[in-house]
Order: structure tokens, then C-alpha cells, then sequence
């Protein structure tokens, strides 16, 4: 499904690497976890995955369904089934949620050669998607994530997802500001999706969010490589005792 080779990539107003050689495959319908102090490069694989600017690739793939993605602009990459959920979703001021959405939703359709949903059909869905996240209409009216709390806008990210259902979804700390109950609430949202094909790769600091999304493995990142994989016990172990030995072991 998604596989990661030998990527080295650095900022681009910068001379520092920050993704020396990282490998990584996941699986259909698998979860990985990653896993990582500060500074490991966590995000940065995610943001070059899904084609943020700001990077360069030096060197290695990023394979989805075979076929590497790496010379594809963002919306192409979205377009054949890749999803990025955002640490810190931005606000988009004047774009009402459900133009937003309706927007993004049929420009995937269009670029898969599928027909566009007419906008009944597209209320219905976003309805039915909206009432199990427990977002209420007036979220769907207001402008893109302006004024939402952090729990909504992750929620929002979630809603994002579901709408568009990809084949690979990368949440780059969703965790990341979250009460128990939005926790759970978003933890929710991604367990509705999980179907036995559709993948994920989840970054996280916590154990606390891998208690609801539940990984099959789980991968620990630093210097920009991935340094230790393993199962779930994997982040029991993080969670007690720290990346201390783990670092210590690899060098």
C-alpha cells in the first residue's frame, strides 16, 4: 500500500537534512504507529509525503500503491489516495466548511474519473459523516476551522477524512492539544474508517492515543531514521522507560 525508501530530504532554505534514509512500508489495511523524541523528523516525513513546500528530496521514494508520488503536486497525491491530518490544522477565513468540503470532495472524484456528487447527495453524506463525530450543523456553516477549539478542528480533520475516504492517512499528532473526551471522540472517527484496507501511520508522542487506535506495529524514529520496530509492547516500553535506551542500544 504505502512504502517509504531510503528518503533523505532537507529544508529548503537551509542547509540541514533532516530524513537520512528512512525505510518504512505499511501494509493494506495496517496501522503503524510512529513514535520519536523531539526533532527526530516525524513531521517532516509527513509533510514530504504529502508534498509541503518548504522540503527538498535528496535522495529515495514515496511509494502508493507501487508507484512513487514524489514529482506529484499535493492535490495529485490526495487525488490517488493519500490523506495528511495536521498537528496544527491551519483556519481558512471566507471558506465555509461545506464549500470547502463539497469542493475538495468532487475534485478527487473528477481527477479518479468518477462523477461529482450533486448537492443533495453530497448533504446527505456530509450529514450522516458529520453525526457520528458529533459535529453540529453549526460547524458545517462556519468558515474552515476560524474560532474552532482544538478539539473541533481536529474533529474537522477527521470529518476531512471521512468525506474523502483515501486509501492512506497519515495523522500527524492528532492527539496534540486533545481532553480525554475529544480524544476519544477523534479516536472514534478513525476506528469507524478502518475497513481492512485502508492504512494508517500514526505519530504520536502518547501511549494514551494508541489505547483507543489500537496499531499492528509500531516504529520508534530518531536522526531521522527509523531506529526500532516492533509491536505494540513497543510503545509500553516508551511510555515507561523513555527513548533513553533505545538510543543508547542503537549507538
Amino acid at each position: 500500500m504505502f512504502e517509504i525508501k531510503n528518503l533523505k530530504a532537507s529544508l529548503a532554505d537551509e542547509d540541514k537534512q533532516i530524513l537520512k534514509g528512512l525505510n518504512l512500508k505499511v501494509g493494506p489495511g495496517e496501522v503503524h504507529a510512529i513514535m520519536g523524541p523531539n526533532g527526530s523528523g516525524k513531521s517532516t516525513m509527513s509533510y514530504v509525503a504529502a508534498g509541503k513546500s518548504g522540503y527538498v528530496v535528496d535522495e529515495g521514494e514515496v511509494l502508493l500503491d507501487g508507484v512513487n508520488r514524489l514529482e506529484l503536486d499535493p492535490s495529485e497525491r490526495a487525488a490517488a489516495g493519500l490523506f495528511l491530518a495536521f498537528q496544527y490544522p491551519v483556519e481558512i477565513p471566507g471558506v465555509g466548511n461545506m464549500t470547502f468540503l463539497r469542493t475538495a470532495v468532487n475534485a478527487q472524484r473528477k481527477a479518479r474519473g468518477e462523477e461529482e456528487l450533486n448537492a443533495a447527495q453530497f448533504l446527505k453524506l456530509v450529514r450522516e459523516k458529520a453525526k457520528s463525530l458529533k459535529i453540529d450543523a453549526d460547524m458545517l456553516k462556519r468558515p474552515v476551522n476560524v474560532g474552532f477549539s482544538g478539539g473541533e478542528k481536529k474533529r474537522n480533520e477527521i470529518l476531512q477524512m471521512a468525506m474523502l475516504e483515501p486509501k492512506m492517512c497519515i495523522l500527524d499528532e492528532t492527539d496534540s492539544g486533545l481532553d480525554v473526551d475529544a480524544m476519544k471522540l477523534v479516536s472514534e472517527g478513525v476506528n469507524a474508517l478502518r475497513d481492512g484496507k485502508r492504512s494508517f501511520l500514526v505519530i504520536t508522542h502518547y501511549q494514551r492515543l494508541l489505547d483507543h487506535i489500537k496499531p499492528d506495529v509500531v516504529h520508534i524514529m530518531a536522526n531521522g531514521r527509523i531506529i526500532k520496530t516492533g509491536g505494540p509492547e513497543l510503545a509500553l516500553e516508551v511510555e515507561n522507560n523513555g527513548y533513553a535506551d533505545l538510543l543508547n542500544e542503537v549507538a
